[in-house]
């Protein structure tokens, strides 16, 4: 439930609204355990949406760092070559 959920600090470009939106939609749903809130709940999550995007924007605008902004691509086909060691690692199993 929490794959979207990714690290957000020191990347150029920024991470955009949308990526800051995802990642607390995520958040909220894995602490709330609705994918979907039902018409009851709905309002109560979609305000807990907001206030974690809003502390989300709040704590990445004051974080600092000393290290180069990453790069997003790269970062990308890191985890893209981990995804595919760790699933290739699972499909070649010993012959028994």
């Amino acid at each position: 439930m929490c794959r979207n959920i990714k690290t957000l600090h020191n990347f150029k470009p920024p991470a955009t609204d949308e990526e800051i939106r995802a990642s607390s939609l995520q958040f909220v749903r894995k602490l709330s355990g609705f994918t979907k809130p039902s018409k009851a709940n709905e309002l109560a999550f979609n305000r807990a949406v907001d206030q974690v995007a809003q502390a989300a924007h709040e704590l990445l605008d004051s974080l600092v760092t000393n290290s180069p902004p990453r790069d997003r691509e790269t970062e990308a086909s890191k985890a893209r070559a981990r995804s595919a060691e760790r699933f290739r690692s699972a499909d070649v199993r010993p012959a028994s």
